[in-house]
């Protein structure tokens, strides 16, 4: 019906569609959409069959579930682990989009009437934001193979960040948030065993993401993970003044100890060995100068 009236308006010209809010105008649009209608036109301008009606409609409210999801978990990051259920459910959506064929036989599919019937293709647009959005997001490398929650080594570092977490606010209750950094030592000393094991795990999970780890994708971690450790680190290094002892220590001291004393090792070794060889040189002219002193000697006796 509103697609006659619009037909209606076209055939009336311009000025019927600027003079829409006069009676007369519409009167006429609507009498004219009638004798359309009456004519049989539908059949060139077809509407949408129920069954793709009802998947248009699925994906519209499951579009906004995820943008809604996407923005209330924006800060801090926390897409992959509050989204995931809405983004897969989207991801059904469209694929029961595109392979739904109406019921009619002579109607076009679902497919062709959704998602490529106009130059705008709203449908494909918005289904290639989500899955963009969610590769950036690397929210695959945090959730199992199918996708269908955490994996276990993303639940372990969460629940150490919420430990982490936990251990600062106890250590800190009592205290303003603008005491110097001398008065977090509190913090520092009964928090490092738990950070310590935070970072640790951190670092695994990088090494074990760059082997293809448990969800079988190489690249960064999930931000969710990764915006977890930046704030703990931000809060550990920052505003708690705290630092980690390196493991490394011996290893560097020996290694720069070595490369400092390199230097004078070959000076000296040169020194000595130029020493040497200008006694060589020297001997055999004395050995010279004393025979020639016999010599002498014999001469005049």
């Amino acid at each position: 019906r509103v697609q006659m009236l619009v037909l209606a308006l076209a055939l009336l010209g311009p000025a019927a569609a600027e003079e829409l809010r006069w009676a007369p105008a519409l009167e006429a649009a609507e009498g004219l959409a009638v004798e359309l209608w009456g004519a049989g036109l539908p059949g060139d301008l077809p509407e949408l069959e129920p069954e793709c009606r009802s998947l248009l409609a699925a994906f519209a409210e499951g579009s906004a579930a995820l943008t809604d999801c996407l923005g209330r978990r924006a800060r801090p990051v926390r897409l992959c682990q509050g989204c995931h259920g809405h983004y897969r459910h989207l991801l059904a959506l469209y694929g029961s989009i595109a392979r739904a064929v109406g019921n009619s036989s002579e109607s076009h599919n679902c497919a062709k009437s959704i998602l490529t019937s106009d130059r705008l293709q709203i449908v494909v647009t918005l289904s290639e934001f989500f899955n963009e959005t969610w590769e950036a997001a690397n929210c695959a490398n945090c959730l199992k193979n199918n996708s269908e929650g955490l994996s276990n080594s993303t639940e372990e570092f969460l629940d150490l960040f919420n430990k982490s977490l936990t251990c600062f606010e106890h250590n800190l209750q009592g205290q303003t948030v603008y005491l110097s950094p001398n008065n977090y030592t509190e913090v520092c000393k009964n928090c490092n065993e738990t950070y310590t094991k935070l970072n640790d795990l951190y670092n695994n999970l990088q090494r074990m993401n760059r082997q293809g780890g448990e969800s079988g994708h190489s690249a960064h971690l999930c931000i969710d993970v990764e915006d977890a450790m930046n704030i703990t680190r931000k809060l550990w290094s920052r505003t708690f003044n705290c630092s980690l002892p390196c493991s490394d220590t011996v290893p560097v001291i020996a290694v720069s100890s070595f490369i400092l004393f390199l230097p004078i090792v070959f000076y000296l070794s040169s020194f000595l060995h130029s020493k040497q060889k200008k006694r060589i040189l020297i001997l055999p002219k004395r050995i010279q100068s004393n025979a020639s002193l016999v010599n002498i000697q014999e001469k005049y006796s």
